[in-house]
């Protein structure tokens, strides 16, 4: 077994420096980090199993680092925190958001040797526990028949290694369902790592994705990070063409060469990738390469929209309440039954993602412990699009004369279009006499010609 790696984030060269040497007298691997920057980067580049985290620094402080990373769910070793300038409330926010432990500057060899130690072990053994309970914990709310159908496909696919398409709309879940499904399956002890393909470029896309080494410096890819455990790639079709035909050679050959490399290294992660719901289109349309997505979807994943189980929304409205007072420390509310009631009649285009925004700005925006429906109702008129398709639109906050209007407005032009503009054909279609539809059609201001 390796001896064990550590990350050092601090702005101070020489603290820095100092902890290294003491690290390295120990056996330990050290990396330095001077800013958030450069952690970010380190971390994207290999896996720590400790981080010695500095809060005060000049570009991203230490307890907004750790936020990030635990929030985007990436914090998967145990983090300490140091500071010269500690305070209660700083030491209570690290602990919260999943630090170790605090240690103060100047520091004490001793006291940080043992601290080391001791995360080093307790990391071990969380990571036992982890394995039980981290499954229910990350489990996609709802009790409805189409999630539970849902997390039960899940729970399968997990005893498989083979790649997954998960499909679904912006906003409905598809990352989190992936963590699910990592956190089930035997490769939950090693990391998930999301690539974003729309960070994707040309000039990075090789190093992104194959990694790179020159003389002794390694790089690692996106497949070598992710090796014994799940690489997601987010949003497939927003790879340009290049950059699909390089990861359809790597899952094709099944392994992959380094820039620089001579030697094949063979691919040991579980790939998942997200779509969007119009997938299809995208591959007729040229966006997606048919056999990668072919490849690709060993298994395949429909992640349906919110609208689609509404009668989830009362529980998902009190479950995100529940996790954004404890996560953000924000004053709890409750939703009043007919502001419930008028959630569970709302289109939601944005999803899950929508529900989640709209809980965070009514528990910021009120004072009293009930959100009322006249709250709501400010809230998703607000943000309200009327060119959104007929099946997302807020019907329930327009008049009755002028909802029917744009229902009879939509649906017409749909099925118009499905009769290739055939108003004759519509007519036999819709049910309705030739020369009543004309009118209808002109009242509406539906272009038939």
């Amino acid at each position: 077994m390796s001896n064990p790696h550590v990350l050092v984030v601090d702005d101070e060269a020489d603290i820095g420096a100092l902890i290294k040497d003491i690290l390295s007298d120990e056996n330990f691997g050290v990396t330095v980090a001077i800013n958030a920057a450069e952690a970010r980067k380190a971390r994207a580049s290999r896996k720590f199993d400790l981080v010695l985290l500095d809060i005060w620094m000049p570009d991203t402080d230490g307890i907004t680092l750790l936020r990030e990373w635990s929030e985007s769910g990436d914090l998967n070793c145990p983090v300490v925190i140091m500071s010269g300038h500690g305070t209660v409330d700083t030491a209570v926010e690290a602990t919260r958001l999943g630090a170790f432990d605090f240690v103060e500057k100047p520091l004490s060899i001793a006291k940080l040797l043992r601290t080391v130690e001791a995360a080093l072990e307790s990391a071990g053994k969380q990571a036992r526990v982890a394995r039980s309970l981290l499954p229910s914990l990350l489990a996609p709310v709802g009790r409805s028949q189409l999630m539970q159908g849902l997390r039960e496909r899940v729970q399968q696919y997990a005893r498989h290694d083979g790649s997954v398409l998960m499909s679904g709309e912006p906003g409905t879940g598809r990352g989190a369902f992936a963590r699910y499904m990592h956190a089930l399956s035997r490769r939950a002890a090693e990391p998930i790592t999301t690539l974003t393909a729309a960070t994707i470029t040309e000039s990075n896309m090789q190093e992104q994705l194959l990694g790179s080494e020159h003389e002794e410096e390694i790089v690692a890819g996106a497949f070598e990070r992710a090796s014994g455990g799940t690489l997601v790639i987010d949003e497939l079709a927003d790879l340009d063409d290049a950059a699909q035909r390089v990861l359809f050679g790597i899952l094709e050959n099944n392994s992959f060469t380094r820039v620089g490399g001579s030697r094949p290294i063979k691919v040991g992660a579980r790939v998942v990738a997200t779509v969007g719901a119009d997938y299809e289109s995208q591959i007729e349309s040229g966006a997606l390469r048919r056999d990668l997505v072919a490849n690709l979807s060993e298994l395949s994943l429909r992640i349906p929209p919110l609208r689609e189980y509404a009668e989830d929304v009362p529980e998902l409205l009190a479950y995100y309440v529940d996790k954004l007072v404890d996560a953000e420390g924000l004053t709890f509310r409750r939703f009043s039954v007919a502001a419930q009631n008028r959630l569970r009649n709302y289109p939601w285009p944005d999803n899950v993602r929508e529900l989640k925004n709209l809980v965070r700005r009514l528990l910021l925006s009120g004072r009293d412990k009930d959100i009322t429906l006249e709250e709501v109702e400010a809230e998703i008129s607000a943000g309200a699009a009327a060119d959104e398709p007929l099946v997302k639109q807020d019907l329930l906050a327009l008049p009755l004369r002028e909802a029917r209007e744009q229902f009879e407005r939509a649906y017409l032009q749909q099925q118009l279009v499905l009769c290739d503009g055939k108003v004759g054909q519509l007519a036999k279609r819709v049910g309705m006499e030739r020369t009543h539809l004309y009118r209808k059609l002109r009242s509406l201001g539906v272009s038939f010609k």
